[in-house]
């Protein structure tokens, strides 16, 4: 109801309640059936995008607090997780009388970011994952594949974990890997 509300261009005004998970949650227009709340994220930018890659496989909606001299790094890792074009929302001073909502794609939400000096408290709420659109290319299986092995992993394992991870047979990762060595596109 709120979704057609907002494409319609009706104003959504939401109740306060006990929460500003919630709250955020139905101004964002986002699904609302199932969604998960993170906390805020790290602080440093490898911890911080450790933490983005690891929630880009949620099929929640993700809901998350952030703060305002770092909302635009949040959203620059968050788009190199999950991508430029997922949905979402950022909600700043719910309830108070400077309320600001912003949707649009992740990368629409970067350019406003960095457009505006920002105030207040923030909740960043995310589409979840769509396992039907993600397409891999040949380079972003290879660069998580590498990934996992700086990290310690062995060229088994770390096949393995990305394909699990990124919801793809361990064949089209390990083609990936061979097509990158010999220098070919799959």
């Amino acid at each position: 109801m709120i979704r057609a509300a907002l494409t319609s261009n009706v104003q959504v005004k939401v109740l306060p309640g006990p929460s500003a998970v919630t709250t955020a949650l139905l101004l964002s227009g986002l699904p609302t059936d199932r969604f998960c709340f993170e906390g805020f994220p790290p602080r440093t930018k490898g911890a911080r995008s450790n933490w983005f890659k690891d929630l880009a496989t949620e099929e929640r909606t993700i809901i998350f607090f952030e703060a305002p001299h770092r909302i635009t790094e949040s959203l620059e890792d968050a788009q190199t997780a999950f991508g430029s074009d997922r949905d979402a929302a950022v909600c700043r001073e719910m309830s108070k009388h400077y309320e600001e909502v912003v949707r649009g794609s992740i990368s629409e939400l970067i350019d406003w970011a960095k457009s505006k000096d920002i105030l207040g408290e923030i909740t960043v709420v995310v589409e979840g994952f769509n396992p039907g659109t993600r397409q891999f290319s040949v380079e972003d299986l290879v660069k998580l594949v590498i990934k996992q092995e700086e990290a310690g992993e062995s060229r088994k394992e770390a096949i393995a974990q990305v394909a699990k991870a990124n919801k793809v047979s361990k064949r089209v990762v390990f083609d990936a890997m061979v097509a990158h060595k010999s220098g070919d596109k799959i």
